[in-house]
């Protein structure tokens, strides 16, 4: 064999160039695209946690992941078909939660067994043949349950549901794409460290015979399985007559074709983008009343306690005096991310409710077009931002306190009425969404304007 280190370092160099393509173009690709397969995903979970289909895992937010792990795939057990499909989907939000949000995107991080975990959980459930006849078991249940969520749902809902299936249809593709992408790249990096590290160690007519390497590498720190598939590419590359076509092919692969910078660019509707980030907020409305239905009635359970004879005896003092009921407080408690510890207030539960009534009928202006809006169109874009991060803050500061006031319930009221407390994760979850996709579209203004202000720079002017 001829000697193999202009061939090493020009591979070397095309993965170095490659990797920088991958980071810069195609690895924020893949993360944007994965987090609208999320969502679409999570929308639905919630509205089979609402409409009672799957039990809600009471452990679930005690899951410590450390590494991707593919949930169940296996046939079910009929007579446990419930208790397994909604075992099988908490897990695989989870998995996807901590993939699209804990995940590091990083070439170097993302190697060949890790990027065939990411396809299997894109590929857990078929969403483009979603069919109760599907011989994959999650498809076939999902598929059934989707059945029965679509019977009697107002029009808000059935929307939601085009709305996540058309995103999980969507998405697939592009996303297959990006990792079929990542998968080459990893496998040519993966050639290069058998060369470096496995072959340089070896005589030619050891090198030839597939046992042989398989044998050297068990001697060799290399950190990543043993692929006799890529391993055999690599002794065809090196040590037959097609070898050089064969190395000519990889490296035109891994070229990174040079962008042209692009003379004029399409205007963009900044105005537009915030405005869909705040409509998206007010489309909460509707969740938050059905809140503060719940809240009223888990409110009514637990002040139906039997009084003991002394609040028995106030009351009817208070009456006869024509005095003002004591304000209802709840004393409650939350994590608050960013001082990492628990925060302890106290609700005036009645105020709160008034407040949140308010709240929600500021967010069902801002969920159509009405006088509200054309107010908020004829403000300067900084006035509208500032709006959006008002409302966004607000949102996520009211889910803190919501999130709270739903384990109070459960732990103050009685044992023989916890049955009869109404929780409301499903509806937090969705308020969790709808503020991540409204904080995405105030990302999407920052870029789209920070762009712009590159382009300016450049000399090139945005126009039609």
């Amino acid at each position: 064999m001829a000697d193999n280190t202009e061939y090493i370092n020009t591979l070397s160099e095309a993965l170095k160039a490659r990797s920088e393509w991958l980071d810069k173009s195609e690895l924020p690709k893949l993360k944007e695209a994965l987090r609208a397969y999320q969502t679409g995903f999570t929308s639905l979970y919630n509205l089979f946690l609402k409409k009672k289909l799957i039990n809600e895992d009471p452990y679930k937010q005690e899951v410590k992941i450390g590494e991707l792990q593919v949930p169940e795939t296996g046939s079910f057990v009929e007579a446990k078909k419930h208790d397994q499909i909604s075992l099988r989907l908490s897990n695989y939000d989870t998995q996807m939660d901590f993939l699209v949000n804990f995940y590091q995107f990083s070439p170097d991080f993302l190697t060949i067994d890790r990027l065939k975990r990411i396809v299997s959980l894109v590929k857990y459930i078929d969403w483009i043949h979603l069919t109760p006849d599907s011989e994959n078991p999650n498809t076939k249940a999902v598929a059934e349950m989707m059945t029965q969520t679509k019977q009697g749902v107002d029009n808000l809902t059935m929307s939601v549901i085009s709305e996540s299936l058309a995103n999980l249809s969507k998405q697939f593709t592009p996303i297959m794409g990006h990792l079929k992408t990542l998968v080459d790249f990893r496998r040519e990096f993966y050639k290069l460290e058998l060369r470096e590290k496995v072959f340089s160690t070896m005589s030619q007519a050891e090198a030839t015979q597939l046992l042989n390497v398989k044998k050297k590498f068990s001697h060799v720190n290399f950190g990543q399985p043993f692929y006799p598939d890529l391993t055999e590419e690599v002794i065809k590359e090196d040590y037959t007559p097609e070898g050089s076509k064969l190395k000519e092919r990889v490296l035109a692969s891994l070229k990174v074709a040079e962008e042209k910078p692009k003379i004029v660019k399409a205007k963009v509707d900044f105005k537009s983008i915030l405005l869909d980030g705040i409509q998206g907020l007010g489309s909460s409305g509707q969740i938050m009343m059905d809140i503060l239905t719940k809240i009223e009635s888990n409110q009514s359970i637990l002040e139906s306690r039997k009084k003991s004879f002394f609040e028995q005896i106030k009351h009817i003092f208070q009456q006869m005096l024509n005095k003002e009921p004591e304000a209802t407080i709840y004393e409650v408690e939350y994590m608050d991310p960013i001082k990492n510890m628990r925060i302890h207030e106290k609700i005036n539960i009645n105020n709160f409710k008034t407040d949140l009534l308010k709240k929600i009928k500021m967010l069902n202006a801002m969920s159509s077009k009405g006088p509200g809006m054309a107010k908020l169109e004829a403000l300067q874009d900084e006035q509208i931002v500032s709006f959006l991060e008002k409302n966004i803050r607000d949102l996520q500061n009211l889910h803190k306190l919501l999130e709270a006031l739903d384990e109070y319930f459960k732990t103050e009221v009685d044992r023989d009425d916890r049955d009869k407390i109404r929780g409301i994760k499903p509806e937090l979850a969705t308020v969790k969404n709808v503020v991540v996709r409204a904080n995405s579209k105030r990302h999407e203004y920052n870029a789209q304007k920070e762009e712009e202000e590159q382009l300016k720079k450049l000399g090139v002017k945005p126009g039609a």
